[in-house]
């Protein structure tokens, strides 16, 4: 009986000395530490943020006088009310979604494609084909290469001018491999084809259900990635009609700005400090959609891109 009390004491003692030794000073001092850190980082990206978004609901004339700070002066709508009674901007937003969309679905369905069969050990030729896609992260045929590719194949200012040239990004395909890799344990797989599922079956039946955290990241990055799409817009989009709102939004800007140039008196001044405003609304406008959808895919976010970052 008394080894069992001694036993217990000695135990209690040393969960005692645990919890001091947690509650050291020095680990007080890196907690601490840390998170001062995260609060300047918050700060960092807060302040870019509100700012934007303040001058956008402020005067033009505040905004051009340098007024604005965290907090909307002499509030006014009056930038995105030139930006909404712009006939360009709803057929340019309307452009920009069938394009995330579809080319969101395209690229999610052809990384997953990839992805999992370069995960299998028994795909002979999984090295060399990892190979190929990887040197394309580093090397490019250029754009005038990619432009007469294009439109040589029929595809120039069409739907498929603005999801095919990126359709797989690399990075993604191999976050997704890696995923299906550390995942989809082999034993699984084992047990599945004992019971006559064939490699078909197996994707689409176990692979795919219990991937929806990878899923929901590639969603994510691929529709961030089209719908912040310019430079393919510039260089495969030939109908102004056709253009995505990206680079409409971008037209507009350079428009006013082009207006005031040409404008004399006191109206230079003011279409200067309209030019200035415009930028703030038009990248809130731009952001909006995206700000809206993150929240829903957010608890993914991390949990797929940390998964997937274990092996490969």
């Amino acid at each position: 009986m008394k080894i069992i009390i001694h036993y217990q004491a000695k135990n209690k003692k040393k969960r005692k000395n645990k919890v001091k030794l947690y509650h050291s000073t020095p680990d007080r001092i890196l907690t601490a530490s840390v998170w001062v850190l995260l609060l300047l980082i918050m700060i960092v990206i807060l302040v870019p943020l509100l700012f934007i978004l303040a001058s956008s609901f402020s005067d033009p004339s505040a905004v051009s006088a340098g007024k604005v700070l965290l907090w909307p002066v002499d509030f006014s709508l009056v930038g995105y009310e030139a930006i909404f009674q712009s006939p360009s901007i709803l057929r340019g937003f309307i452009n920009s979604v069938e394009y995330t969309l579809a080319g969101t679905v395209i690229s999610v369905t052809l990384t997953l494609f990839a992805g999992y069969p370069l995960s299998r050990v028994d795909l002979k030729i999984r090295g060399p084909v990892m190979f190929l896609f990887t040197v394309t992260m580093f090397f490019s045929g250029g754009i005038i290469p990619l432009y007469l590719i294009i439109n040589t194949v029929g595809i120039y200012d069409s739907i498929w001018a603005m999801i095919l040239p990126t359709a797989v990004s690399v990075y993604n395909l191999i976050v997704c491999r890696s995923f299906f890799d550390s995942n989809i344990p082999d034993e699984l797989y084992d047990a599945s084809k004992i019971d006559g599922c064939n490699d078909f079956d197996f994707f689409f039946r176990v692979a795919v259900p219990l991937s929806s955290t990878i899923i929901a990241v590639m969603l994510l990055f691929y529709a961030t990635s089209i719908w912040n799409s310019f430079m393919n817009a510039l260089m495969f989009m030939g109908t102004q009609d056709k253009m995505p709102l990206q680079v409409i939004l971008r037209n507009l800007v350079l428009s006013n700005q082009t207006s005031a140039l040409t404008s004399s008196g006191t109206e230079v001044a003011q279409r200067m400090k309209m030019a200035e405003q415009l930028k703030y609304s038009i990248i809130v406008v731009s952001a909006l959609p995206l700000l809206v959808a993150y929240p829903f895919v957010q608890k993914y976010f991390a949990k797929g891109v940390l998964m997937g970052a274990v092996k490969g």
